[in-house]
């Protein structure tokens, strides 16, 4: 227990960016958004704007969750890794999500 609470520590006090894939949407269908680092880690939201947020809240959210489990964490890759590891996302914007203080639990 008093482990985790120091891993917790630790990454509310770094400002850690992790690179998602964002797939555009548009009138019909929302934009996607994958956090490749994270396994099972996505979300969606119905504009650019509401998708980083949701982003946002998916990265935290399954931080919290796989720090509950004794999980490690993933550190993040580089935006320029995701591009060459993932050719399925050319096209989708590769951008970080930013998480840091206040955000992991």
């Amino acid at each position: 227990m008093k482990a985790r609470s120091a891993l917790r520590m630790a990454i509310e006090a770094e400002l850690m960016a992790y690179p998602v894939a964002i797939e555009p949407g548009n009138d019909t269908t929302a934009w996607g958004v994958v956090v490749p680092d994270l396994p099972g880690c996505f979300s969606a939201g119905d504009t650019l704007e509401e998708a980083m947020i949701q982003a946002e809240e998916a990265v935290t959210v399954w931080i919290e969750a796989a720090l509950d489990d004794g999980q490690d964490i993933p550190a993040p890759s580089a935006i320029e890794a995701l591009r060459a590891v993932y050719p399925e996302f050319q096209g989708w914007l590769c951008v970080p999500v930013k998480i840091g203080p206040g955000h992991a639990g």
